[in-house]
C-alpha cells in the first residue's frame, strides 16, 4: 500500500535532517530557507519486533519487513498560501501526501537562524497551519460558488454537496482545520476531489537538543507543543534529529547501545515510523513460510480478500478462504501445527476482518 507521510515545517527546524535519518537519502540540509524545493521521498522498514520471532520460529530463506514512505517537503513560509516563496508548489507537494508530520523547533542555537528570528513553537505552529487553512478556504470558496448554482438547479449531487462545503467553511473561517469539522465517512467521499490539505492527519515532533532529549519533560518548548496540540487531538512525539541522523549510520547493536548511554529506550525515528503507521489507521499481517516470512501493511477494518489482493490481485480475485492464526497463539505454541493442534488455527471466509498480527495463509483459485 502506497502510503506517504509529508514532513513539513518552517525553514531550519531540522526538517531534512530529520529525513536523512529517517531515510539515510542525504537530503540537502542547509542553514538557509529552501534549502528543498523538490520533495525528497523515501522509503523507511516499519520497526516491528514480531517479525523478528517468526523469522526465529519458521527459519525463513529470506525475511521482508513491511516499508513506509516519508516525503521532504520545502519550508513553508508565511504568505505561503498566496505564493509567497516557493509556497504553492509546496503546498501542491501536500496535497499528495496521506498525513503531515509538522517539524516544530523546540530548541534554542544561536548558530542556527530561525525564518523569524525567534524561537516561537506556538508561532511556528500556527504560521503553518493557518498557511494550510487559507488554501483550503480557497478551494472550498472556489467549489461552493460553482455548486451553489447547480443546487439552485436542483441538481441533486450539488444539494448534497452544498452543505457539506458550508460546514468546511464556518470552520475554516474560524482558522480551524477542516478535519475539525467532524465529517463523516459519507461526507468525507463528496468532498474528497477537493484534496484538502487541513483534512489529512496532523503529528507535531518535538525537535530538542542533545541535552534534553532524554528527558523533555522539562523543555518549556515541548509543554507548549503538547498543550496546543491537545487542544485539537493531535499526538506529539520528541526527537533530537542531530542524534537521529548520528545513529542512522549505526549497526543495530551499536545503535541500541548508543541509545542506552543517553537513556533513550526507543529511538525517536521508531517512534516516528510507528505514530504515523497509527496515524493512517495502518496495521500488519505476516504470511510465514520457509521461503518467506513477510509482513504487509493493511488498512485496519480491511477484510480478509482485500488484504489478500494486497499481495497479488489473483488473491483477492480468485479468494476461497483464509487460514488464520494469531501472532500470539503461533508464539505460544512454537509452530503451525502444534498452534493448530489445539485449535488455534482458523479457517476465514471472505467476510472476516483482518486483525494487526493475523499470521495468514490464503487459498485462492483463479
Amino acid at each position: 500500500m502506497a502510503l506517504t507521510a509529508g514532513i513539513v515545517g518552517l525553514p531550519n527546524v531540522g526538517k531534512s535532517t530529520l529525513f536523512n535519518a529517517i531515510t539515510k537519502a542525504g537530503a540537502l540540509a542547509a542553514n538557509y530557507p529552501f534549502a528543498t524545493i523538490e520533495p525528497n521521498v523515501g522509503s523507511v522498514t516499519v520497526p516491528d519486533e514480531r517479525l523478528d520471532k517468526l523469522t526465529e520460529l519458521v527459519v525463513p530463506k529470506k525475511t521482508v519487513p513491511t516499508t513506509f514512505e516519508f516525503t521532504d517537503i520545502a519550508g513553508i513560509v508565511k504568505g505561503a498560501s498566496t505564493g509567497e516563496g516557493l509556497g504553492n508548489k509546496f503546498l501542491a507537494h501536500i496535497r499528495e501526501v496521506d498525513a503531515i508530520c509538522q517539524v516544530v523547533r523546540c530548541f534554542e542555537d544561536e548558530n542556527i537562524t530561525h525564518v523569524s528570528g525567534t524561537v516561537n513553537p506556538i508561532d511556528d505552529i500556527e504560521v503553518i497551519n493557518l498557511e494550510l487553512i487559507l488554501a483550503d478556504m480557497e478551494s472550498v470558496d472556489k467549489r461552493i460558488a460553482r455548486v451553489a448554482k447547480m443546487a439552485k438547479q436542483k441538481d441533486k449531487e450539488a444539494m448534497v454537496e452544498e452543505p457539506i462545503l458550508q460546514k468546511l467553511k464556518d470552520v475554516l473561517e474560524a482558522e480551524k482545520p477542516a478535519r475539525a469539522a467532524d465529517l463523516s465517512d459519507d461526507e468525507k467521499k463528496v468532498i474528497k476531489g477537493l484534496h484538502l490539505l487541513t483534512i489529512k492527519p496532523m503529528l507535531y515532533v518535538a525537535n530538542v537538543s542533545e541535552d534534553e532529549v532524554a528527558d523533555p519533560s522539562e523543555n518549556k518548548y515541548v509543554k507548549m507543543v503538547q498543550e496546543y496540540a491537545a487542544a485539537e487531538g493531535a499526538q506529539v512525539i520528541t526527537v533530537c534529529a542531530k542524534i537521529e541522523e548520528e545513529i542512522s549510520e549505526l549497526e543495530d547493536d551499536e545503535k541500541k547501545e548508543f541509545l542506552a548511554e543517553l537513556g533513550i529506550a526507543e529511538s525517536g525515528l521508531d517512534q516516528l515510523i510507528k505514530a504515523s503507521y497509527s496515524l493512517l489507521g495502518l496495521a500488519t499481517y505476516f504470511t510465514a513460510g520457509v521461503q518467506e516470512v513477510r509482513a504487509w501493511t493493511f488498512r485496519k477494518g480491511m477484510k480478509a480478500p482485500q488484504c489478500a489482493g494486497i499481495i497479488h490481485s489473483d488473491f483477492e480475485r480468485g479468494f476461497i478462504r483464509a487460514e488464520t492464526v494469531a501472532y500470539t497463539d503461533l508464539v505460544e505454541y512454537g509452530s503451525k501445527p502444534a498452534a493448530k493442534e489445539a485449535g488455534r488455527v482458523r479457517a476465514e471466509g471472505k467476510e472476516y476482518v483482518v486483525q494487526d498480527g493475523d499470521v495468514l495463509e490464503f487459498l485462492f483459485n483463479v
